[in-house]
């Protein structure tokens, strides 16, 4: 009953964590889209009353006009709303599923003694929590020390593309492949709420308070606030390919996992600088430049073929499928020491021919087309043992 309540908390914790995000990653494309397509006033009036840049969108039927005041308006409105939430909920329902799925069961999730030998699962989740820090820590001090410097922006992108490597290598290196991705995914998705908590929320509340205190605005806030508001952007898809990726066994638990997954994150940012540079080009009148959305799909194709499994002489024709009793001598020793009646794992019992057959899609699934099976390859599969399970399906799946 336990691992049943555990599941229905993953699982609505996991859907909390995809609605909010989505209305958090919205909210971001959206405000880096108005900033690139602003265009200063015309109208008199707005300049008088201090508008910076402004946009005509048409949407659901009526016409939007957002108007920017750089460092504020004269005077404030009474009611605002703040983009804050979204982004709280999203890191806390991120931590809660993380804490449910991987720190609660740190021994299975996030060791593979394999990779490294930790000396407790307690000790993995401690250091697990240690990369959230570490890396909000290394990309704030960057940003400080480096953002305001000439060609600031440069030398801050430079150091964080070191840093992600940094700690791809190292969280490869030190933990199961699934559990690495996902934790690389969680250390900039953690400075990037770190950011709205410690620098954009209370820079826009410092400007407020020095409007109503009718002192002079200083610039520092919403230049920052920019800053930090536009790396998140660009962190947004390398975070979401982590996240996904690590779906899939035969992506997490390839050699040298922590290249591939840097590969797939630099795509992903460079074609979101593709858009965001799109915003600008089309305002201007210029090119777009797609070359780096180019450069990103590149990188894509080469993890592809990379990865790419070496051709297989085809089965002879005379060849007979696999015996199910075959089957169920790969499926006992790999599969049934967590999907069995005492520790039916996912609510899946193989320990029985009528449960091999039941379960044949699920097993077909996990530990053929995506090997995520057996959880960081725990019991030692081999790939001709997960070919004679391939072929068993394709036989039709039958039954002793």
């Amino acid at each position: 009953m336990e691992a049943y309540l555990l599941e229905w908390v993953a699982l609505l914790l996991r859907w909390t964590h995809v609605v909010v995000a989505i209305a958090w990653i919205g909210a971001s494309f959206y405000f880096v889209f108005l900033d690139n397509n602003l265009t200063p006033p015309i109208d008199d009036v707005l300049k008088s009353k201090g508008v910076t840049g402004e946009l005509w969108a048409v949407h659901g039927g009526g016409f939007y006009n957002p108007q920017k005041y750089l460092p504020a308006p004269p005077t404030l409105p009474a009611h605002m709303h703040w983009f804050y939430w979204e982004s709280y909920a999203t890191w806390l329902s991120g931590f809660a599923l993380y804490t449910v799925v991987y720190l609660f069961n740190a021994s299975t999730f996030l060791v593979d003694k394999r990779v490294y030998d930790w000396s407790s699962g307690g000790a993995a989740a401690l250091a697990s929590i240690g990369f959230l820090l570490a890396f909000w820590l290394v990309y704030d001090a960057l940003c400080r020390t480096l953002g305001q410097k000439k060609n600031g922006d440069a030398l801050v992108g430079a150091g964080v593309l070191a840093a992600v490597v940094l700690g791809s290598a190292l969280a490869c290196h030190v933990f199961a492949g699934r559990a690495a991705f996902v934790l690389v995914g969680a250390m900039m998705a953690t400075a990037m709420s770190a950011n709205v908590l410690v620098w954009i929320i209370p820079g826009q509340r410092t400007v407020i308070a020095q409007h109503k205190a009718e002192q002079a605005v200083d610039p520092i806030h919403g230049w920052r606030g920019k800053q930090r508001s536009v790396h998140n952007t660009y962190f947004t898809l390398p975070v979401l390919v982590a996240m996904l990726s690590n779906h899939y066994g035969w992506l997490s638990g390839a050699p040298h996992n922590w290249a591939l997954l840097v590969a797939l994150m630099l795509a992903g940012a460079l074609v979101r600088h593709s858009f965001v540079a799109r915003h600008q080009a089309l305002l201007k009148g210029r090119r777009v430049p797609w070359e780096f959305a180019a450069v990103g799909v590149g990188l894509i194709a080469a993890v592809v073929v990379a990865l790419a499994p070496a051709p297989q002489a085809p089965a002879s024709a005379t060849e007979p499928p696999p015996s199910f009793a075959q089957v169920q001598a790969v499926v006992t020793q790999r599969c049934v020491v967590c999907h069995n009646a005492q520790l039916a794992n996912k609510g899946v019992m193989l320990d029985t021919p009528q449960g091999i057959s039941q379960h044949a899609q699920a097993i077909y699934q996990q530990a053929v087309v995506l090997q995520a099976m057996p959880m960081n390859n725990a019991t030692g599969i081999t790939p001709q043992e997960r070919a004679l399970l391939g072929r068993w399906f394709a036989d039709g799946a039958k039954g002793p």
